[in-house]
């Protein structure tokens, strides 16, 4: 394969790479968006998968070829994505293996029936061998940097051994955990910048989101009113109006009242659109339920994938986030949006309560 390499306009300085903590972690990616991702133009070796800084990885997968060198082995693992070459350097234990009579006729050492600590050094180095040997069709787990030789993407492995995994527990749990770092770390591109995050570049709005966040997660709210929260946000407004008086002639527009309720309402309807909260029942008291507190929906939402995943439809694959949210507005409320859904379902799968068997679909233990 040819290296593909990122335009140096759009790559990020590499003074700020240290920033990112998937740089100096080993990452556990899928083997085709390793042959896929991007070189760097500024230090060859480092490479870039959605503006991450990545230059070691960590793969499980079965062995489809090996080459055995004097000096190293050459696995050719497949983790169902794609294919990737691994370099896996002989230490001195296994060049040793060449060399059996070296340490012949020392096993009488030791008192008869008592400990014997030659034998059991032998046992030892057995042990590393045969974790190190590999045949086609078994797996592999490899931890290194990333290289192109001869323009082939291939991994240098730092660390590799085989896995037995006869009732395929560890292959499982890594297929569980991968699509939750894709979520959660490595398909949300990183900002860089120091400034990004800096108060002043923050709008009155993401402010007001975040006031009534941390006031809904500290007071521990299940349930509230506009009003409620309508004093949390006056400080917003107030001090907005008093950086623009500074800067302009006054003008006529709206009141601080009125602000301060376009704001509520604008930072109500942001935290729908998040999940955060929903109105259960649509009326003229205006009443919001925080979805993270409402124990009711927890229930429903894990009856409802307990009951249909027994039926023989969703047996295997399990229900789809589609059809839990069908059942949920017909059983618990019209008014739960897909947003709240989807919160909901991480908050269980996080507590073991379901699991997810592939993208969007979702049964119980």
């Amino acid at each position: 394969m040819q290296a593909a390499t990122m335009d140096p306009a759009e790559e990020p300085p590499s003074l700020l790479w240290g920033m990112d903590p998937v740089f100096s972690a080993f990452a556990r990616l899928y083997i085709k968006d390793i042959l896929q991702m991007t070189e760097s133009i500024q230090v060859p070796g480092i490479y870039f998968y959605n503006f991450h800084p990545i230059y070691k990885v960590d793969v499980l997968g079965t062995v489809v070829y090996k080459r055995e060198r004097e000096k190293f082995f050459c696995y050719g693992v497949d983790d169902g994505t794609g294919v990737i070459n691994c370099l896996c350097w002989k230490n001195d234990l296994l060049k040793e293996e060449a060399d059996p009579g070296k340490s012949a006729g020392k096993d009488s050492d030791g008192a008869p029936g008592g400990f014997n600590p030659v034998a059991e050094l032998k046992k030892l180095k057995q042990a590393q061998q045969s974790r190190c040997h590999l045949e086609i069709g078994e797996l592999l787990r490899v931890r290194g940097p990333v290289k192109t030789s001869r323009q082939q993407r291939e991994i240098m492995a730092s660390t590799f051994y085989k896995v037995d995994d006869p009732v395929m527990a560890v292959q499982i749990a890594w297929m569980m955990e991968v699509p939750q770092l894709y979520r959660q770390c490595y398909d949300k591109p990183l900002q860089l910048q120091p400034d990004a995050t800096s108060d002043s570049a923050i709008s009155p709005l993401g402010k007001a989101t975040n006031i009534i966040k941390d006031f809904l997660k500290q007071r521990s709210v299940t349930k509230f009113r506009p009003y409620d929260v309508l004093e949390l946000l006056e400080p917003l407004i107030s001090s907005h109006g008093q950086a623009a008086s500074a800067d302009q002639e006054p003008v006529a527009g709206p009141s601080a009242c009125q602000q301060l309720r376009q704001l509520l309402k604008e930072t109500l309807q942001l935290l729908q659109d998040e999940g955060v909260v929903y109105r259960k029942v649509r009326s003229q008291d205006e009443v919001y339920n925080v979805t993270i507190q409402d124990k009711d929906l927890f229930i429903a939402v894990k009856d409802i994938i307990t009951v249909d995943s027994k039926i023989e439809k969703y047996a295997e694959k399990g229900c789809h986030i589609l059809h839990i949210l069908t059942a949920v507005r017909h059983r618990y409320s019209l008014n739960v949006s897909k947003a709240v859904l989807e919160l909901v379902l991480k908050s269980l799968e996080c507590n073991s309560d379901i699991v997810s068997t592939r993208d969007n679909y979702y049964t119980v233990f």
